[in-house]
Formats: C-alpha cells, sequence, structure tokens
C-alpha cells in the first residue's frame, strides 16, 4: 500500500507491486466493488508476468480509506448497492486525474497501459483519449459506447464485452466498432457482465482465458521492450 497525489492535490491511496527488472507497467483500475482481494489479485497476476503494477483506490475520493487498507466491497447485492453509490458520487474528470497519478508514479519504468474493470472499463477508454498511456485495454465498461462514445482514443485500444450483459446493448458495441474500426473490439457469447472476474457468480472462465489472452499479446505487441523492437 502506497500514496500518490494527483495534481489537483488529492491524495490516492494504491496497491502496487513492482517485480525487478521490470520494463513496463500496466495501471489495473478497479471494479465498483474497490481494491478489494480481487482487484489485488489481479495487481499480482500481472506483476507476475514482469510488469510494474499499480491500482489506485478510486473511491478514496468520496470515503477516506481504512487506516492501512482499502475501500473493500463484497460481489452481494448490498455491495453493488453501496459500490454504485459510491460511484455515482465520482466525477469522471477528477477519476481521470487519479489514474493519471498513478500512470505518473510508474511512468519510470518504461511504456504503460492502463486496464480497467467495470467502472475502470470506461476509465481505460478516458485514459486512452486523456493520458499519454502506451495502449489501454477496458473489460465492459457500460458508458463507452453510450457516454463516452465520442471520446477517440489516442493510444492503441482493445475492449472486451459479453454478449449476455443485460447493461451493455450489443447494438450499442457494434455501433462503436463501426465508428472506431481501429479498436480491438471483442465479444464473448454466453458470457455475462464481469465475466473476467473469478470471485463472482458471473465468471465465464473460457471467455476470461481467451480475452486474458489478447489482452496478454496486446499489451506484449504494444508495451515490451524486452525483443528490442
Amino acid at each position: 500500500m502506497i500514496e500518490l497525489r494527483a495534481s489537483d492535490g488529492h491524495h490516492v491511496t494504491a496497491y502496487e507491486s513492482h517485480p525487478d527488472a521490470a520494463t513496463a507497467a500496466v495501471v489495473i483500475v478497479q471494479e465498483i466493488f474497490g481494491v478489494n482481494p480481487h482487484i489485488r489479485s489481479v495487481v499480482d497476476r500481472y506483476a507476475s508476468l514482469g510488469y510494474h503494477v499499480i491500482a489506485p483506490s478510486m473511491f478514496d475520493r468520496v470515503e477516506p480509506p481504512p487506516v492501512d487498507g482499502f475501500t473493500e466491497l463484497t460481489y452481494t447485492p448490498e455491495g453493488v448497492a453501496r459500490g454504485r453509490g459510491l460511484r455515482q458520487q465520482l466525477d469522471w474528470d477528477d477519476s481521470v486525474l487519479d489514474v493519471a497519478a498513478a500512470v505518473d508514479h510508474v511512468a519510470g519504468t518504461g511504456p504503460v497501459a492502463v486496464v480497467g474493470y467495470c467502472y475502470g472499463g470506461t476509465m481505460a477508454w478516458l485514459a486512452a483519449s486523456s493520458l499519454p498511456v502506451a495502449a489501454a485495454v477496458g473489460y465492459y465498461g457500460a458508458q463507452v459506447p453510450t457516454d463516452f462514445a465520442g471520446r477517440q482514443p489516442q493510444h492503441p485500444t482493445m475492449l472486451h464485452f459479453g454478449a449476455l450483459d443485460t447493461g451493455i446493448p450489443l447494438d450499442n458495441v457494434t455501433a462503436l466498432a463501426e465508428r472506431y474500426p481501429e479498436v480491438a473490439v471483442h465479444v464473448y457469447d454466453g458470457a455475462e457482465h464481469g465475466f473476467n472476474c473469478d470471485a463472482r457468480p458471473s465468471y465465464h472462465p473460457d471467455a476470461a482465458s481467451i480475452a486474458q489472452q489478447r489482452t496478454n499479446e496486446f499489451l506484449t505487441r504494444h508495451l515490451d521492450s524486452r525483443d528490442g523492437d
């Protein structure tokens, strides 16, 4: 656990893992459930691939974190309701400042990507359009095809969606893919919202595995300098 400072002076706690000899970095942006055990496990998984990884606690803007910890919510109806309530209090542009602070913190390692899930999937899209990142990957960000469809990515971007996600109509996803043919948009049959999270009932192992493989290859292509490219 470390503390970052955004450009407007706001202090952000974050979970960080930085293996020796990392030459690139990944910022993980949480779901609406905070920097909980699942998100920390995602950080650790990416760190095991050799990346310098950090996950800022986005809810710090609206709720002081516990001492020596993070705001953590469970995958229950109560957790969903509370997470949605906290998210609705966040200003999107302020949240971009917190992601920017995380990007700045790890930028000395090498090229940086932002990978986000749910709420974080939308934040990854916003990062691609406004921050100095090498790449961005968003998983089922509900506001991407609607509220922020006009925010054109300035950097390589990949998006993952579940075909059975009731909160993200496929027509909107199709329209987004047609609008931005340079964006790699993937839709997974049989997958619901949250299909990548192995702590949720909607976890879809096959879709998660394929999406992870595509994400890993995408990050290698845009971040990995070890092969001399």
